[in-house]
């Protein structure tokens, strides 16, 4: 099967996965996630770091960044900006006014200032333990974690329901993979 047919196969098999766990789980994972802090002593270097509004049945990252923000980080969110294009992402502080972007997905105003993020906390369908995630198929995320680690260290963070991981990811060259994986179960280091 050609990579780009797996994924299709493979996303319609996540995403039915992934709200299945959200049904369920919506109301404790995003609390659970916050409870536990980013891995491997991050949390205590506070520097700039993009969450993402739920989208569908995304997991929430709003408990995790109001407990980063009051640790003293700079909370972002990322923007897209044109397709075939790596996202931007705008300084916000949780509960400030957003408005309407790509595919109505709420996103900071354009007088927000554009950060740099040392994190990046990134929604996906499905992941693997070495890493690699299943998104939408736009390619945004690879497409900005290949531009970013060109420019400075960053830490992609993986934030997905427990449910969603799977044995392997069809994956191909320009598929950027994760650092880190974090769900309502656990958080583990990829590779």
């Amino acid at each position: 099967m050609v990579l780009a047919d797996e994924k299709k196969v493979a996303r319609r098999e996540a995403g039915a996965r992934r709200a299945a766990a959200h049904e369920v789980l919506k109301d404790v994972a995003g609390l659970a996630l916050a409870g536990r802090g980013l891995p491997n002593g991050l949390e205590h270097r506070p520097g700039v770091v993009s969450g993402f509004i739920p989208y569908q049945s995304e997991i929430t990252t709003m408990p995790l960044l109001n407990r980063l923000r009051r640790g003293g980080w700079t909370t972002a969110l990322p923007v897209v900006i044109a397709q075939g294009q790596p996202l931007v992402f705008r300084a916000w502080l949780p509960g400030e006014p957003l408005v309407p972007g790509v595919w109505d997905i709420p996103i900071p105003p354009e007088t927000a200032p554009e950060v740099l993020p040392d994190v990046l906390l990134v929604p996906m369908l499905a992941f693997d333990r070495g890493g690699f995630r299943l998104g939408y198929g736009g390619g945004f995320y690879d497409r900005t974690l290949a531009r970013l680690r060109q420019v400075k260290p960053v830490v992609a963070i993986g934030v997905a329901y427990h449910g969603q991981m799977v044995e392997h990811v069809p994956a191909g060259e320009h598929d950027a993979a994760l650092d880190y994986v974090m769900t309502e179960e656990e958080t583990f280091k990829c590779g």
